[in-house]
Formats: C-alpha cells, sequence, structure tokens
C-alpha cells in the first residue's frame, strides 16, 4: 500500500482525499516508479471537476512526475530497474507516493536535470514545445502573444520563444507578475486587470497584429484573441482556465480576416514514443543549455494537495508548482 490523492466523485478541492491505495505488481510493458516529485497543473483541476472526465472512480489524480524505476513487468525495454526518469500525461495517476505506468510513456532524464525540475516542466515544457513547432512554427522576426506569461506554461513559453527569436506580448495579472515575465524574455507585458489586451496588442504592433495567440484563458479572453490578430493568423486555443468556449460560429474566422484556429492537446502531439522522445530532447536540449530556466516557486506536501488547487485557481501561483511525496 502507498499514500495517493484520489477522489471518489467530482467536485472542488475538498474530494480530495488523501488515502491508502494498492500498487499493482507491473504486468506487460508496465513499470512501478516511485516518485520523488510531482507535478500540478491546470489539467488536474480540469479532471478534478469533470470538465475532462476521469476513465472512471476512484480515480488518482496527476498527470506529470519524476522518479526512479524499481520493478518492470515482462517485455520492457524502454527503462530499467534504477532508471531516473519522468513522465507527462496519460494515463493520470502521479499524485501517488509510487505507482505503475506504461513504460513507454517514461524518459529517461539527464544526469543534468534533477527531479524535482523535471516534475515541474515535463507537461509544461512538452506542452510549449508543441505550441512553438508544432501548431505554429514560431521564427525569428515573428511577434506573438502569450496568455497567463507569469505561470508556468507561460515562463517557459517566454524564454523559448525568446531564444527562436521572437517578439512576445503577455497578457499578466498583476504588475508583480508583469516584472517576473519580463525577467523571463517577455518584451511587452499587459496587466489585463486594467488593460484591454487587444488594444495593447494593436498599439504595440502599430495596427497589424500578432502572429499567433497562445491562449490557455478560454471563454473570458477567446474573442479578444481573435481581434489580436493579423490576417491569416493562428490562434491556438489549449486550455480553459475561464471555462469553455461554447457556440462558436466558424464563420466568424472568415470575417475576422481568415484566420485559422486550433484546439490542441499534448496527448495528441505525443502519441507516437518518437514524437514524445522529440519532445523531450527538445525540451532537454534548451533547458540544459541553459536558453530556458525552469522557475519552481512553490512546493507542496502531496498530503496537501487540495491546497495547492486552491492557490492555483486563486492564481495566486506563479511559475511551476510540485507536490513532494
Amino acid at each position: 500500500m502507498v499514500k495517493a490523492i484520489r477522489i471518489h466523485e467530482n467536485g472542488g478541492p475538498e474530494v480530495m482525499k488523501w488515502e491508502d491505495v494498492e500498487v499493482p505488481v507491473p504486468g506487460d510493458g508496465e513499470a512501478l516508479i516511485e516518485h520523488a516529485a510531482v507535478g500540478l497543473n491546470f489539467i488536474d483541476v480540469y479532471q478534478r471537476t469533470g470538465l475532462y472526465p476521469l476513465p472512471e472512480l476512484p480515480w488518482v489524480l496527476g498527470m506529470e512526475g519524476a522518479g526512479t524505476v524499481v520493478a518492470v513487468g515482462p517485455g520492457v525495454t524502454e527503462v530499467n530497474v534504477g532508471d531516473r526518469v519522468a513522465y507527462a500525461g496519460m494515463p493520470p495517476g502521479a499524485y501517488a507516493e509510487a505507482r505503475v505506468i506504461p513504460a513507454h510513456r517514461l524518459v529517461k532524464l539527464p544526469d543534468a536535470i534533477s527531479m524535482d525540475t523535471a516534475a515541474a516542466m515535463m507537461l509544461q515544457g512538452m506542452t510549449v514545445r508543441y505550441l512553438l513547432r508544432g501548431c505554429y512554427d514560431v521564427k525569428e522576426g515573428d511577434t506573438i502573444l502569450f496568455h497567463a506569461a507569469a505561470g508556468g506554461v507561460g515562463l517557459i513559453a517566454c524564454q523559448w520563444a525568446k531564444a527562436l527569436g521572437a517578439t512576445v506580448i503577455g497578457t499578466v495579472g498583476s504588475d508583480e507578475k508583469a516584472e517576473l515575465a519580463k525577467a523571463h524574455g517577455c518584451d511587452h507585458t499587459i496587466v489585463y486587470t486594467r488593460e484591454n489586451f487587444t488594444e495593447r496588442v494593436k498599439e504595440i504592433t502599430n495596427g497589424n497584429g500578432v502572429a499567433v495567440v497562445y491562449d490557455s484563458i478560454g471563454k473570458d479572453t477567446f474573442e479578444g484573441s481573435l481581434d489580436s490578430l493579423r490576417p491569416m493568423g493562428m490562434m491556438v486555443s489549449y486550455g480553459n482556465a475561464s471555462g469553455p468556449v461554447a457556440d462558436f460560429n466558424l464563420g466568424i474566422l472568415a470575417q475576422k480576416g481568415s484566420l485559422f484556429l486550433t484546439r490542441p492537446t499534448l496527448m495528441t502531439y505525443t502519441a507516437k514514443r518518437q514524437d514524445l522522445l522529440a519532445h523531450a530532447e527538445d525540451l532537454f536540449d534548451v533547458v540544459t543549455k541553459g536558453k530556458v530556466t525552469v522557475e519552481i516557486n512553490q512546493r507542496y506536501p502531496l498530503a496537501e494537495a487540495a491546497q495547492a488547487h486552491i492557490d492555483l485557481e486563486a492564481r495566486k501561483t506563479t511559475g511551476s508548482t510540485i507536490l513532494l511525496p
């Protein structure tokens, strides 16, 4: 038996229970890992509330972790006992002291990357990789808009986009978050609580708009994000922090300048193992070369994951957050 955060029903942070769970012996193609650290991500909130349904209930939350392989099942070739590994994506189950997971979802860690850093960056960092290189290939000279620029994904994205030669405009919720984003490569910050971000984007770009908008906020920013694009620009909607976008009229894309719209997920972009490894290797490369620094600004005991969720939803966190078993 190990301790884990499990939910028996969907709802608020109060449904998260710290309890004993059975860890099975790894079967064909599976590995048992002992966690050193677990990542906190907004998708965990979506799964807790039921916006993104879990396979069944009760279920252990969590999509990201780092640890050591302590046992492998038959047929495993990807990892060995004793390997330092990390993962991000399906199936959920990271909020636990140990877990069994398909071995093909595990990535071996370079010696230069700590367990804490890996748990803080795998989901967010590989998300940035598919955003900047998959959905739209950011190039030198591009101007981009990134919402929630002081969050975990945002801070990585600002640095990575800057390394690619882009001009980065970021929205943030406070002056303190604006300073944090600027320190991580954001050229222009917009405090959305007192500024109209669409108007400011037009001012910054001399009325031209941006090449691409990365929007994890959803309902509250969707229309304004479309209005921030240049003709034939790309809107990447990859989250719903303010609620999902509903009843969208596709004809609006034509009216606003023949725009492109995509709703991607990390799970699709890393479904094949070769793609997973490519995303991880690119992330490891920019981190080990110092182009991207992963800011772990909050640490919570895993048993206090409910408080971490409360703080995340209240937008009290910046950068990355990890949970420690």
